[in-house]
């Protein structure tokens, strides 16, 4: 009876805490939101909240990945209820549903917009053809993803597309980034590996891509558990530069004191000329700039953004391709209001590449209307941001820090997994 409340704690640990999400537009028209399974939209052409369209209800479980297209014209959304869902941005309505034979980790949209990847909790990497898109059907088409790579039972915590869509970058939480070469026919299967970038010492949290006009593959950049962030010259696997944001931001290393745990760095985005980097790291209210100089290939830290009066620890950061504002959403699928709504917290960085001030609450785009629409209230108590930080933080490391186990309890463990499965299909 032990074993089995203990595996049962463990499973809600991993799966009941989901961090708030937040993706903009390429041309910041809209903003979306994700926390637990509300998807929410701000449309900033038109100063108000979209409608979701979806004949099957949208998603049952917390969301796990957003991601608008390169173009801007669809919006892919994955989770635990084992369903990816694809947006047309125009009328907001579900074009694509796909189901997934397990919980989905990470999505992305190649830059032809003709494929979404997502990848599930066992390491499976998928792919969808939606180069059929008819914007005529008003229902959703039902899709089946097919397989195309694996990391062997390692969750995949995030997926990108390299710039010009010649590769697909998966990372896992055994610390690997693998490059794979994304084939002409992917439907058959991606078989050949470009490279490994290797060197990280904790999973792997997210990726990004940082490029320009005069070097327009660009290179790879990753964020970890081991509160590093590190260039890589992807095609060969090569690692060009490491910065230790933990330390920079004046956070202790773990041999200093024994049970010290290095902050995660939780997410990262980079202006449209890869010059400048945003990082999120667990603990950290505010975000560290890095800036990056693709002629040497370094890192080096700008500055640090701090939030003044707020305990505001952002959970997920993006910035638009053609305006330099930086959004940042703190919030977690546990953290309900006195009406049991789910609350969420924005902020905006103005001049995210150059002068870089905190924007406030006044001084948004689209102002109270768009903070209501995404937030879920205007105001926020101070004391419940703080508890979500927490329970971010270690639902996180509970989910991707891989535990030890005796044989006797990963034979317990299977076997429970097992027994599910038979009372499932019984």
């Amino acid at each position: 009876m032990e074993d089995i409340h203990v595996e049962e704690t463990e499973q809600k640990l991993e799966m009941e805490v989901a961090p708030a999400l937040i993706a903009v537009h390429p041309s910041q028209k809209s903003v979306s939101v994700s926390i637990g399974s509300e998807l929410r939209i701000f449309n900033l052409q038109d100063n108000s909240g979209a409608t979701l369209m979806d004949e099957n209800g949208g998603h049952k479980d917390s969301i796990r990945a957003i991601r608008y297209s390169k173009s801007g014209q669809l919006l892919a959304s994955g989770g635990d209820d084992k369903l990816v869902k694809i947006w047309d941005t125009h009328s907001w309505r579900c074009i694509y549903s796909v189901a997934s034979e397990k919980r989905v980790t990470s999505l992305a949209i190649s830059g032809d917009e003709k494929f979404v990847s997502f990848a599930d909790k066992f390491g499976v990497v998928y792919v969808v053809d939606i180069g059929d898109y008819n914007n005529e059907n008003p229902a959703p088409v039902n899709k089946k993803g097919v397989p195309i790579l694996s990391h062997y039972c390692s969750i995949i915590t995030r997926l990108e597309f390299s710039p010009d869509d010649r590769y697909i970058v998966s990372a896992d939480r055994d610390f690997k980034i693998r490059v794979t070469v994304f084939p002409k026919d992917p439907l058959n299967g991606a078989h050949e590996i470009q490279s490994f970038c290797l060197g990280h010492t904790e999973f792997v949290s997210c990726l990004a891509f940082v490029s320009c006009q005069d070097y327009s593959h660009g290179l790879l950049v990753s964020g970890s558990g081991d509160s590093t962030v590190r260039l890589w010259d992807y095609a060969s696997g090569s690692l060009l530069d490491a910065c230790d944001v933990g330390a920079k931001a004046g956070f202790l290393h773990s041999n200093e004191i024994q049970d010290e745990v290095l902050p995660a760095v939780t997410d990262l985005c980079a202006t449209p000329d890869g010059s400048l980097l945003a990082v999120a790291i667990q603990s950290l209210p505010g975000v560290i700039l890095l800036r990056c100089n693709l002629s040497t290939r370094t890192l080096s830290v700008s500055k640090v953004v701090s939030f003044k009066g707020e305990t505001f620890i952002p959970t997920s950061i993006r910035a638009a391709t053609s305006v330099p504002m930086l959004w940042m959403v703190m919030g977690a699928s546990s953290l309900q209001s006195n009406d049991s709504s789910l609350l969420a917290r924005v902020r905006i960085v103005s001049g995210f590449g150059s002068e870089s001030v905190v924007l406030e609450d006044r001084e948004v785009p689209g102002g109270e209307l768009l903070l209501q629409a995404l937030q879920g209230k205007l105001s926020i108590g101070e004391e419940a941001f703080s508890t979500a930080a927490e329970a971010v933080k270690t639902a996180m490391r509970n989910l991707l820090i891989k535990k030890q186990y005796s044989a006797e309890r990963r034979d317990f463990r299977k076997r429970g997994r097992n027994d599910k499965k038979n009372q499932t299909t019984s």
